[in-house]
């Protein structure tokens, strides 16, 4: 599903939306970021207006644009006035509580299956002035899917924010490229060179059988009904010392993406064996989202904003099916076997060029049918598959947006049509796996207790390894 888009330039006003924009603001998806920050102070809507008008807006021209077709049937970005006020939100709740953490879930739970409107620039921002018991205050932006993908729109987020110990200073992120020895790049490459075609061609081969005729069975995490992406969710989340992590990863190798994959698939098996479900019968796939450029770290403000950035705004990213592993004994499994067993799972699907033959076969159902018809494809992707897992990584410093502290921030994607969507984001040392569950159907309290005994589990599993 890679697509570079383009951006405004003097040469064509109204550019072309990229066929991954139109793939997800069409008849068949509509799908978009729910990003929240959490505030240690309360919030005062004045700066927040100010960075949304100084800083927000300049970052790139989709976010003062709207979707429109030309004389020739071209889906166009056309620059239109924004007013604010039309993208401002700022609820009320009944007075004098202490806290209002239902009320704020509820809310966030309605702005995930709310449709954007079209007949305005496709974002909008929520001001909760109330606290919880987590914090004193939210921002919530929504951000529609087409504007770009979650590096981008992130990105783009992140260009509002100051350091919290120094303004004048940039934000820094973790690196997650790990150095190999000449030795090991040597025998890596070869492997690599030997595996990738067989890899390849059982990938891709895999992908169109998974979007056409090879559903998941029903499970405690996949109900199979028809217009779940429009369902209230529940959005759970789980916090994990990034320090425990790296633990995990030092002693058991690989990166710190297979740990967390790994704590992700043993909570899974968990919840299906605490719902009364044999793991072992059910074909469970997640959609694991890859970004695809060649960049470790966000642009800055700077970069974003320039006519030609070293890195391409839009959606441009990829998707690889990742089977959840099963094993014999579901009920007294070895907790480390899931870390090993995703780093096998990750690595092989790495060493494949399935994710460039799925963009280009998209590209040419595109040309030949039509955007509408690829994205009734890609629904159908997403929706015969359980889950899709997503990442991203956040700032090693405490961050400040519009005068506010940030306390803590999530984001999750919605609109698509999965009872589970999962994202994993990092901050300060911490690391949030977040889950956007059905409501009704998942259990959110049984899943993030799940999630909780995974870690403990495979940390303790850990310590009395001695490989």
């Amino acid at each position: 599903m890679e697509a570079k888009d383009q951006c405004f330039s003097s040469d064509d006003q109204e550019p072309p939306v990229s066929p991954t924009g139109q793939y997800f603001n069409s008849s068949a998806l509509s799908v978009s970021i729910v990003a929240v920050f959490e505030s240690e102070v309360p919030i005062d809507d004045s700066p927040t207006v100010e960075t949304l008008e100084s800083i927000f807006l300049p970052i790139n021209p989709r976010f003062s644009s709207i979707m429109v077709k030309d004389n020739n049937g071209v889906t166009r970005w056309r620059k239109v006035t924004v007013n604010l006020e039309d993208h401002i939100n700022i609820p009320s709740f009944p007075p004098k509580l202490e806290h209002y953490d239902k009320y704020v879930n509820d809310y966030i739970s309605k702005i995930a299956y709310d449709q954007l409107s079209q007949s305005k620039p496709l974002w909008e921002i929520h001001i909760i002035k109330y606290p919880t018991k987590t914090s004193q205050g939210t921002l919530v932006f929504k951000l529609h899917h087409s504007l770009g993908d979650g590096f981008s729109l992130m990105g783009a987020l992140f260009s509002c924010v100051r350091r919290a110990d120094d303004p004048s200073k940039p934000l820094t992120f973790p690196s997650h490229k790990a150095k190999k020895s000449q030795k090991e790049a040597f025998w890596s490459g070869t492997i690599r060179g030997m595996s990738m075609g067989v890899n390849t061609f059982r990938d891709f081969g895999w992908s169109l059988w998974k979007s056409t005729l090879g559903k998941d069975d029903l499970s405690p995490m996949r109900s199979g009904e028809i217009g779940v992406e429009f369902r209230p969710i529940n959005i759970c989340c789980n916090e994990f010392g990034l320090d425990d992590i790296k633990r995990i990863k030092d002693k058991l190798g690989g990166t710190i993406n297979d740990v967390i994959s790994g704590v992700i698939f043993y909570g899974l098996h968990l919840y299906m064996l605490g719902c009364g479900h044999d793991p072992n019968t059910s074909k469970v796939t997640a959609l694991v989202l890859l970004n695809t450029r060649n960049v470790t770290s966000y642009q800055t403000l700077d970069e974003l904003t320039k006519p030609k950035a070293k890195t391409s705004w839009g959606n441009n990213f990829g998707f690889l099916h990742a089977t959840v592993p099963k094993c014999e004994n579901a009920k007294e499994a070895d907790p480390l076997y899931f870390v090993t067993a995703a780093r096998k799972i990750i690595k092989s699907k790495r060493n494949s060029l399935s994710v460039f033959l799925t963009g280009k076969f998209l590209e040419m159902m595109r040309k030949i049918r039509g955007p509408e018809v690829t994205a009734k494809y890609i629904h159908a992707t997403l929706k015969n598959t359980s889950m899709t897992i997503s990442n991203l990584i956040g700032p090693l410093e405490q961050m400040i947006i519009a005068g506010h502290p940030v306390k803590s921030f999530h984001f999750m994607v919605v609109g698509v049509p999965q009872s589970l969507t999962i994202t994993v984001v990092s901050y300060m040392g911490k690391l949030k796996v977040v889950m956007g569950a059905q409501q009704g159907f998942i259990n959110s309290e049984l899943l993030t207790s799940c999630m909780t005994i995974s870690f403990q589990r495979i940390l303790e599993a850990t310590k009395l390894n001695k490989a």
